[in-house]
């Protein structure tokens, strides 16, 4: 076996909850935030991969719009801003960048859905139109 094979089978890798990434992203409550940013901090510096999956990623979208009052534009901002900081990684990679980026056609919550099953090996089926001009997307 290699040495970065014998690497990568050593890290240790978690995902988040939507819990976290709202902390992340609201930075409230304050001692909460500090305690979760230094937490996951130093997992992150000890070579552990620390992911949040497209569920939790919209699921937070969603919180923070109803919950801290937060603009979607603000939100997607946000989101990016955390996936991009090197402390929590989108677990469906760089795809999930592009579709937080993406500000025409189908909305953000379609374009996880969809990224979700291709990463599966599924077509996705809908009845919206809109979401039904997306890659691996019929419309029903």
């Amino acid at each position: 076996m290699s040495r970065s094979s014998a690497v990568n089978l050593m890290t240790r890798r978690y995902g988040i909850d939507t819990s976290v990434l709202v902390r992340l992203l609201t930075g409230q409550p304050p001692e909460t935030y500090v305690y979760c940013e230094r937490q996951l901090t130093t997992l992150v510096e000890s070579g552990t991969q620390v992911c949040a999956s497209n569920q939790v990623i919209g699921e937070a979208y969603i919180a923070v719009q109803h919950h801290y009052n937060v603009s979607a534009d603000d939100a997607v901002s946000g989101l990016l801003d955390v996936l991009q900081s090197g402390l929590v990684a989108p677990l469906g990679g760089l795809q999930v960048i592009a579709a937080l980026q993406e500000t025409r056609g189908p909305g953000l919550f379609d374009r996880l859905i969809a990224d979700d099953y291709s990463r599966a090996g599924l077509e996705t089926l809908t009845l919206d139109r809109k979401m039904a001009t997306l890659p691996e997307v019929t419309h029903l």
